[in-house]
């Protein structure tokens, strides 16, 4: 692929990813938190599900089990915390927090998968976690979305691990979409039972709906596995580290949020953390001389999941 189109690719699929958590903000205006959420993923669900009616569905009961779980944490849960966050922070805060999953992700691999990382990626996870609490200033006394951004990342690095190790047993196209489909049909219960259920149709909510479930959802998805496939997956996940900045970007132009200045503090050693988290140092290329990594499993969960994020 040729370099300019590939950074072309990569401003499009990050900044989708980030502009999600404004449009979505935008949203509340019109949908509670669950419902506008359950909306967006039940018809991204099942536009792809026609588009892969094709491909080789799970064959087992406990395939459709291990589906509905990833279903239920990396969009169900990582997407409602997202959204419940935005009800009492800002668009750029609740990304920053969403994005730090990265970081987790690390930790989990070495406690439940027994993967080994190198000392920088050690170093990122240390830096990354002072920069969340940089990040979190003195409002995690007073603000719930606060809690809700940390619950999102949580979410979404304990389905990174799922992914990674249930993966290799699906189409990844089929555990995209049904899996979406699977966590919107849940938020969508959610929003009428936990919930009061709140939604104006408008010509603007309705636009609002199909941007969130199509181009920050599909075309985002789409256009990262295109990535994946056309580059070297390490590399590529490493700029997963624009996404916040997107966030905290469209958060200024579409909402006029004024961030605080710990905020873009925070958010500078989170990028760097997720930074050296990510990036292949090595510029060789024998892969068994190279310890597994974050930029390995990455590539095999981000794309078909976050859902990113917003």
């Amino acid at each position: 692929m040729h370099p300019l189109m590939f950074a072309s690719l990569v401003v499009i699929t990050t900044s989708l990813m980030g502009s999600s958590f404004a449009v979505g903000k935008m949203g509340l205006t019109y949908f509670s938190p669950l419902l506008l959420v359950g909306f967006r993923f039940t018809l991204a669900g099942i536009l792809m599900a026609l588009w892969v009616w094709r491909k080789p569905l799970p064959s087992s009961v406990q395939d459709w089990g291990k589906l509905l779980l990833i279903g239920f944490l990396q969009t169900a849960s990582v997407m409602g915390c997202i959204f419940l966050s935005l009800r009492t922070i800002t668009a750029g805060e609740s990304s920053i927090l969403t994005f730090m999953n990265p970081l987790l992700v690390v930790i989990w691999g070495t406690v439940f998968l027994g993967m080994k990382y190198r000392l920088a990626q050690w170093l990122g996870v240390l830096i990354g976690i002072i920069g969340v609490v940089i990040t979190l200033g003195s409002q995690v006394q007073v603000e719930a979305g606060t809690w809700f951004g940390i619950g999102s990342a949580v979410a979404w690095s304990a389905a990174t691990i799922l992914v990674k190790k249930w993966g290799a047993a699906f189409h990844l196209w089929v555990m995209t979409a049904y899996q979406m489909l699977f966590g919107g049909l849940l938020l969508l219960l959610m929003g009428v039972t936990l919930e009061t259920p709140q939604m104006i149709i408008t010509p603007g909510s309705v636009l609002i709906v199909l941007w969130l479930a199509v181009m920050a959802s599909i075309v985002q998805f789409a256009t990262w596995f295109t990535l994946l496939q056309k580059g070297d997956p390490g590399r590529t996940s490493a700029f997963l580290f624009l996404a916040p900045f997107f966030g905290v970007l469209s958060g200024w132009l579409l909402l006029g949020e004024e961030i605080q200045w710990h905020v873009y503090l925070g958010g500078v050693f989170i990028f760097a953390g997720i930074f050296l988290v990510n990036w292949t140092f090595s510029k060789r290329r024998d892969d068994k001389k190279l310890p597994i990594s974050m930029e390995q499993e990455e590539a095999r969960a981000e794309g078909q999941i976050r859902q990113r994020s917003l």
